[in-house]
């Protein structure tokens, strides 16, 4: 078995110093996005984030994600999973790794699932775990182990954030220059300086991620951070053949992803139709948004197909296409100005070109940017997210402020969860074993131990499986008993009879 390759000679050549990177995109970076992304100008991408769970315990999800995408074209590839126990994601790499070139952790993503989940992004404060989940993967893989994070705030934070992860095994590091707030309409723009920190303070290669529109973009991110190399996610979604420099008619790049989808079937209906939402596509942590591949500029020009896209299929995408194609070649033909611009986008609505997320906006009544009295009295809910108070709030808490106006969501007054002597999620308040349900259920079942607050009883059952047991064997010593009692009696009829009269 050949040794694994580390840091830059990982970078130069298994990934072949790759410089064009396609980010990890739910629901978007699939093969056949991933091949037509390859055809202009992409050296490396990765696989859309994988949930190691998931991965582990369903074939199915196996063999749909990545089992049944294996191509010779589609290499290098790196696997991306969110993962927050280091047994799990261990697993999941290692049914993986065959299938790629290294395993990515994903330390960036923003979004609410996210959260609840308790991966991406929100296992940023936690190194003590993120140092033992990359340090068991570096030690135990056939690949190399890399991550993606988002910076913190603190500039010297991220630089020692980035320190640690390397310390731990990571062998390239992917930093978005965005924190973990800027998200939807709070975007904004990334920042470079975290990126260079990072670069000059760790001795393996760094991708950088955000701010990439225009392939002059590219360049001037790697000249200004020193990186080895960039990695798009909205930009890619909007014109994959950004790395080309190039911006070619939408219907161009739609037909030969269509092309690339029959030649490497299955393909997820999700992915043709790519509706717009806020957890979908580059919404995973990278360049956060996800009004994907171009639609928006559809939907400019043919408001009709662009709504009906998202609720039927490929059929009703390539009639879109087609009479799309037809239209701007009759204004053309009309001799119409092709190249004025529509609305708000740099170039013909027909153009592959990147999105510019808008700003919010302050509602605006008859000229006036204050909601009047009268429509604050009608419509609570708007009231209510205008609140300077609320300002900060996501639109479910609002609702449960609402509800509950006394309800606190100051994260200072929450109440402090002690957290599992094993893994670090929150223990059971009443535990044993001062653990989490799961470590508990591992430790009891080990110990053969009860854990009331958990609802574990295998001491429990174990005491009842023997005394129904000595039970059982008691009764068989009566039968047994009872049939020695008889053979005895039947012996003793038998010697009486026998006996002269």
């Amino acid at each position: 078995m050949m040794a694994k390759l580390q840091g830059f000679e990982f970078w130069r050549k298994t990934l072949k110093e790759a410089r064009f990177v396609v980010a990890p995109m739910v629901d978007q970076s699939e093969l056949a996005w991933r091949l037509l992304s390859r055809r202009h100008g992409a050296q490396l991408c990765y696989t859309p984030m994988l949930h190691a769970q998931v991965f582990v315990r369903d074939a199915n999800y196996r063999r749909e994600n990545l089992y049944n995408e294996v191509c010779e074209e589609d290499r290098p590839l790196i696997t991306q999973f969110c993962a927050n126990d280091p047994e799990v994601f261990l697993q999941a790499s290692l049914l993986a790794q065959d299938y790629c070139d290294a395993i990515d952790l994903n330390l960036g993503c923003p979004q609410m699932i996210a959260k609840r989940g308790h991966y991406g992004v929100f296992l940023q404060d936690e190194w003590e775990l993120l140092e033992k989940m990359v340090r068991l993967a570096h030690e135990k893989l056939s690949v190399p182990i890399t991550c993606k994070i988002r910076v913190f705030k603190e500039l010297e934070r991220t630089v020692r954030y980035a320190q640690m992860l390397e310390k731990a095994g990571c062998q390239l590091l992917t930093v978005h220059g965005r924190t973990k707030e800027q998200k939807g309409p709070s975007t904004g723009i990334a920042d470079w300086e975290h990126i260079t920190a990072v670069r000059k303070a760790v001795n393996i290669p760094v991708f950088a991620n955000g701010n990439i529109h225009h392939l002059s973009d590219v360049e001037r991110c790697i000249q200004e951070t020193g990186v080895q190399g960039v990695m798009s996610a909205e930009g890619n979604l909007h014109n994959p053949a950004l790395f080309e420099g190039c911006s070619p008619p939408i219907w161009e790049m739609a037909e030969e992803y269509l092309d690339v989808v029959k030649q490497h079937p299955p393909c997820t209906l999700s992915y043709t139709t790519d509706p717009p939402g806020p957890e979908r596509g580059a919404g995973q942590g990278e360049d956060p948004g996800g009004v994907g591949r171009g639609q928006q500029t559809a939907e400019a020009a043919l408001p009709d197909i662009g709504r009906l896209l998202p609720q039927t299929g490929t059929g009703v995408l390539l009639i879109g296409l087609i009479i799309h194609r037809c239209t701007v070649q009759e204004e053309i033909a009309k001799g119409k100005d092709t190249e004025e611009k529509e609305g708000s986008l740099p170039f013909p609505h027909w153009i592959c070109q990147p999105y510019v997320r808008p700003a919010p906006k302050e509602p605006v009544v008859n000229g006036d940017s204050q909601i009047s009295e009268v429509k604050k009295a009608v419509c609570q809910k708007r009231a209510l997210e205008d609140d300077a108070v609320n300002d900060t709030l996501s639109k479910n808490k609002q609702k449960k402020r609402s509800r509950n106006p006394h309800k606190n969501f100051c994260p200072e007054h929450k109440p402090k969860y002690v957290k599992c002597e094993q893994c670090g999620n929150p223990k059971g308040n009443k535990c044993v074993f001062n653990l989490c349900r799961g470590c508990c259920k591992k430790k009891a079942f080990k110990e053969v131990a009860d854990c009331p607050s958990h609802g574990l009883r295998f001491k429990t059952r174990a005491e009842k499986l023997k005394a129904e047991e000595k039970k059982e064997e008691e009764e068989e010593e009566e039968k047994d008993s009872a049939t020695e009692t008889d053979a005895s009696a039947a012996l003793q009829k038998q010697s009486e009879a026998r006996l002269p009269l």
